[in-house]
């Protein structure tokens, strides 16, 4: 099913009340609403249960006989391991609080979609099985029986959330709704019930160390495509290193940054800033991803694939290590790491060479984001910059959710934004910082089959920067996370289309003045910089006048000599 055209799409969404109540409305799994179910071969890869071909779109999804056995089990071993879920699943009392804040409610006005019913869906099945009023009461109590539709109805719904936690913001209790999203996947994983755009890329990082399953010589090859483009566009030849034992720091960015575009100059905007600043650092072609969508299955694997990227550092012998413009890394790294991992006491805490700062904020990680360390040197006058070389940029900033709300990340960016570019400006304080919008597409929901839904789930954060557009003439919407940079291109060519999509980094490279540079006219998408051309042209002009001179004096002192 071909995906609605904006206008169609809003005039789809109903934000009244709906009746029948909830429980006795049906769900519908519609297309374009929905990801592919997860593959055999990725099931059976990560050891996950029930490995087989299926198809959420049909009637039978090949569950084992015990089925709803094997659910119920799996909630009370988690209300026993985790005392946050029992405590969630208690104290709500559906003020609302939350319904309106749901990116998914707000563009598709399906009241499931609502952070609190939502919740309610694993909440019913917990009255029922796990409270005395439910068993008594039934649906009088909130609790209703575990059965395949409901199974597939959470299944549905659970995977229409992108755990961006702003529904946590403004529960008046504390409760992360996230974390029970979080939950109900892994229940549903219990089952083999998983979408193939999360266990695909889980099975790749598992057994290749990144989501695409790149080999090591493709990884090389991708940077070494970068490389060119970089000499040909500033002049600059980078040499970056590979497994390199006894280097300083380890770099390590999200594989999209490898492959894709806008990750690509992303990827570009730190090889050469790190090789302006003769940064004694490695890249590893093992542990080479920074993403973790083992976060999107199990504690347990995400667990798992947080853990190679200390290994390898520990393998390299490196001190300490810079993580590229990821979104779940970093609130798997903020949030889980040290419990799960941690600390990493064979590290040491980072000291930028460059300027000396210690940065004790990562006393327990060893590991600290790119953009921190760029705020870090140009707030010592590290870089040299030239803002007026993104002048033809407008530019806006999103807070991606998990390195906002997950880390408390919010100043640095704009910092660095500021400073190596002349136009900016945020969208409406209730839709940035703290209380940003998703983009519509994380979690692993940055699929194609789904598109109806991403669009859907895009729309307040489009809406948002389709004011500033209209407003301030805005043309850019950074960000520093690679799924962002993925979902929101597509989201943006739909909602707002004239408004690219890029990483801090590219404009950061764009900015800076390179020794031994050639000119710049261009930029890192090898586009040109406007007024650049000009300047080049004036400069050649007046080169050649300067050399025609010189030949001119030449040619009449001769004629001078020839006369007398």
């Amino acid at each position: 099913m071909g995906t609605p055209k904006p206008e169609e799409l809003i005039q789809k969404i109903d934000l009244t009340p709906q009746w029948p109540g909830w429980m006795d409305t049906p769900t519908e799994i519609k297309p374009g609403n929905f990801c592919w179910g997860a593959k055999a071969k990725d099931l059976d890869g990560i050891g996950f249960p029930n490995p087989r071909e299926w198809n959420p779109g049909e009637e039978d999804w090949k569950l084992p006989e015990n089925w709803k056995e094997i659910v119920i089990e799996g909630l009370r071993e988690r209300l026993e391991k985790y005392r946050t879920l029992k405590v969630f699943m208690d104290i709500c009392v559906r003020c609302g609080a939350c319904a309106d804040k749901c990116h998914f409610f707000l563009g598709s006005g399906d009241p499931k979609n609502m952070p609190v019913l939502r919740a309610e869906l694993l909440r019913s099945i917990y009255r029922r099985e796990f409270t005395t009023a439910g068993k008594i009461l039934g649906k009088f109590a909130g609790a209703r029986e575990l059965t395949m539709d409901v199974f597939k109805e959470m299944w549905y719904y659970f995977f229409q959330c992108t755990e961006c936690r702003r529904c946590s913001v403004f529960c008046p209790f504390g409760i992360d709704t996230a974390e029970i999203t979080i939950i109900g996947r892994e229940l549903l994983n219990l089952l083999g019930c998983n979408i193939a755009w999360i266990t695909g890329p889980v099975n790749n990082c598992y057994h290749k160390g990144n989501h695409l399953g790149l080999e090591p010589h493709a990884i090389m090859s991708s940077l070494e495509y970068m490389i060119d483009d970089i000499e040909e566009y500033t002049g600059v030849k980078v040499e970056p290193t590979f497994n390199r034992k006894g280097a300083e720091i380890l770099f390590i960015t999200p594989s999209g940054d490898l492959f894709a575009d806008p990750g690509t100059f992303t990827c570009m905007g730190y090889l050469l800033m790190f090789h302006e600043l003769g940064l004694d650092y490695t890249w590893s072609t093992y542990a080479s991803e920074g993403g973790n969508f083992g976060f999107f299955t199990t504690n347990e694997m995400a667990k798992r694939l947080n853990y190679k990227m200390y290994a390898e550092a520990k393998r390299l012998g490196v001190k300490w290590i810079i993580g590229g413009e990821c979104g779940h890394m970093w609130r798997v790294l903020n949030q889980y790491m040290d419990t799960w991992n941690g600390p990493a006491d064979f590290l040491e805490v980072p000291v930028s060479p460059i300027t000396g700062t210690r940065f004790d904020n990562a006393k327990q990680l060893k590991m600290i984001h790119a953009v921190e360390f760029t705020a870090d040197l140009i707030k010592n006058n590290k870089l040299k910059l030239d803002p007026s070389r993104n002048d033809h940029l407008t530019v806006t900033y999103h807070d991606s959710c998990n390195t906002a709300r997950g880390m408390g990340f919010m100043d640095e960016p704009r910092y660095v934004i500021n400073s190596v570019c002349n136009n900016f400006f945020d969208m409406p304080e209730n839709t940035i910082r703290e209380q940003t919008f998703c983009c519509g597409s994380g979690s692993g929901l940055n699929a194609s089959e789904n598109m109806d839904l991403r669009m859907k789930g895009g729309l307040p954060r489009a809406n948002a920067v389709k004011y500033v557009n209209e407003k301030h003439g805005v043309n850019l919407l950074a960000n520093i996370c690679a799924i962002d940079r993925a979902a929101l291109t597509s989201s943006m060519d739909y909602w707002v289309p004239g408004v690219a999509v890029a990483g801090v980094h590219e404009l950061v490279a764009n900015a800076m003045v390179f020794k031994g540079q050639g000119k710049r006219t261009v930029d890192l998408r090898g586009e040109d910089i406007p007024g650049m051309e000009e300047e080049e042209e004036a400069e050649e002009a007046a080169e050649s006048i300067a050399v025609q001179e010189p030949q001119e004096e030449a040619a009449g002192a001769a004629g001078e000599e020839g006369s007398e």
